[in-house]
């Protein structure tokens, strides 16, 4: 049997995540890759960086994409170099930061692994922006695909976190647009969303953004960029009662 976890949360794998989800990461005891739900448009396999030349959007081009693909099913597009020319594009545009290397590095790192689907790309983009930050220490990482839990939508959830021993569920704020809050508290669980503090730092090209992937935050802060991870949560009835915050999750 495993400890009951104080706090999970459950959330998609990313392609190097914007720092919203590693203040996620830091706030829970178990974070669930929710990789065996369907793939939709978003910020699964693309994410955007800042150049002299304004945001761009970095994406990952997939194979055999189909309507009702599963995430952990779809495979990464390598007919072309892709990973090299999203490495020379965070290169040009990070080139002068001062921990330029180590962003390359950690690249590199994530690179250089087979990562044959958006699952485990997501995966280990996101593990490494952690390890490199000192987040994962404490937390447990668990697939779920590996855990036989089914259902949908709300009620999947609130079984995976049941599964786990969860006292809390913490989430972004997108779903406040699905979640069924109710029967989190009929199991007594509370639901939390993140309250994010968009904590500016030191950024080259132009006025702060915190939208875009936290391999940002490690070429112009390095480790210290560890106290800019700083968001906390509020109760889903304070939350839900606030006008929607256009965050990018």
């Amino acid at each position: 049997m495993h400890a009951p976890a104080a706090c999970v949360v459950i959330s998609q794998p990313m392609y190097f995540p914007w720092v919203g989800m590693l203040e996620q990461i830091r706030l829970c005891d178990t974070y669930v890759f929710y990789d065996d739900v369907q793939f939709a448009r978003g910020f699964l396999n693309r994410v955007q960086v800042k150049t002299r030349d304004g945001v761009r959007w970095l994406t990952v081009p997939l194979r055999n994409r189909r309507r009702g693909s599963l995430i952990c099913e779809l495979e990464l597009d390598d007919s072309e170099n892709w990973r090299a020319r999203h490495r020379d594009i965070l290169r040009q545009a990070y080139a002068g930061t001062p921990f330029l290397q180590d962003m390359l590095d950690l690249v590199d790192d994530v690179f250089g692994a087979p990562t044959p689907t958006l699952a485990s790309l997501g995966k280990r983009s996101t593990l490494a922006l952690a390890r490199y930050f000192g987040l994962d220490a404490q937390t447990t990482f668990l697939d779920a695909s590996a855990l036989g839990v089914p259902g949908h939508s709300s009620a999947r959830l609130l079984a995976l976190c049941r599964q786990q021993g969860a006292a809390r569920y913490v989430t972004g704020h997108g779903a406040r647009r699905y979640l069924d809050h109710g029967i989190f508290d009929a199991a007594g669980i509370a639901v939390e969303y993140m309250r994010y503090q968009l904590d500016p730092y030191p950024q080259c090209h132009g006025p702060f953004t915190p939208y875009v992937s936290a391999l940002d935050l490690v070429a112009n802060c390095g480790p210290g960029g560890r106290a800019r991870i700083c968001s906390g949560t509020e109760a889903w009835r304070t939350a839900c009662a606030a006008p929607a915050l256009a965050i990018q999750e």
